[in-house]
């Protein structure tokens, strides 16, 4: 998949009257992927290249950081995700302060029409842009029609009784309540990082864990989580705990720790990504390791038992 920047990178020559799907991406949603593959199908029924066009930052930092909500995706995690989704090509705008106080033509001027030359956007149904997001679908189609491309809008998706928004997702996320945010998302949530060296506690008490530092910005709450783990492409179950570790450790540092089924070696400097099933429980502090021991090992029972059923 390319990828280029706005403002330094000029269009491929090679794409041919682009078909363009806007918005932020954040979690790739089941909202989302109908988006693209409306765009996908449509452009590649013409002969035309499939672009998705979005933001970086995310314009929240810029107009309003106080407020800006923690994302669900890094940069390269979308990406990734878009290229996966048979995307052809990413354009990456870089929101400035400047750029927010674009009415919604300047921006539909300079970017949509002189830079990519676009033959038709694609967006969400409550998609907005332009200064004090004054835009809606109703003005791009209005703008399209002015310069030359068509505008299109897909409806809100719902799944069971709630409309897919990354809002929402990451709602339930921050409540634990993954195994639902998985659902919305149409995969599992997961974080992605290296492995680090830790206490190596947890292999004095028969489980070993990995532990993972990340750059993801959105941490389930504290607790244990049934997971999966993705190393080298190989998928395994584990069990997964976020917190501070009140059993071992005083310091009060969150750390992320894993450990996986079934595999003992050394991972130190991998690269893994920890993907979660279901909140098993909160973390507590036990009065010893034996103690700890025992839950751990009816933590690992509970997961195994989950995973059959869901056969992962």
């Amino acid at each position: 998949m390319d990828v280029i920047h706005f403002p330094e990178d000029p269009r491929p020559s090679r794409w041919v009257h682009p078909v363009l799907a806007l918005g932020n991406f954040d979690g790739l949603h089941r909202g989302h992927r109908k988006i693209l593959d409306r765009m996908r199908r449509v452009a590649e029924e013409r002969g035309a290249t499939s672009v998705i066009m979005t933001f970086d930052p995310h314009p929240p930092r810029v107009v309003r950081p106080d407020k800006a909500p923690p994302l669900l995706m890094t940069k390269a995690q979308r990406l990734e995700a878009i290229a996966d989704a048979g995307v052809q090509g990413a354009a990456i705008v870089r929101f400035t302060p400047e750029l927010s106080n674009w009415d919604p033509e300047t921006f539909v001027r300079t970017v949509l029409v002189d830079w990519l030359r676009v033959a038709e956007v694609w967006v969400g149904a409550n998609f907005l842009f332009g200064h004090e997001r004054s835009g809606n679908f109703s003005l791009l189609r209005v703008l399209g029609a002015r310069y030359g491309f068509k505008a299109e809008k897909i409806d809100p998706v719902r799944y069971k009784d709630f409309v897919v928004s990354s809002t929402r997702i990451r709602r339930l996320v921050s409540e634990g309540r993954v195994d639902e945010a998985s659902a919305l998302l149409g995969h599992q949530y997961f974080l992605d990082g290296t492995v680090v060296r830790g206490d190596e506690r947890g292999r004095t008490i028969g489980f070993p864990t990995a532990n993972l530092c990340t750059e993801n910005e959105l941490l389930p709450p504290h607790g244990v989580y049934a997971t999966t783990a993705r190393i080298a492409g190989i998928v395994h179950a584990s069990v997964t705990n976020i917190g501070t570790r009140p059993t071992v450790d005083a310091s009060g540092r969150t750390v992320v720790e894993t450990h996986i089924f079934d595999l003992d070696r050394d991972l130190y400097g991998q690269s893994i990504r920890i993907g979660f099933v279901q909140r098993l429980r909160d973390e507590r502090r036990f009065e010893s390791l034996d103690l700890l021991r025992e839950q751990i090992e009816a933590d690992c029972q509970r997961a195994r038992v989950l995973f059959n059923r869901l056969s992962l």
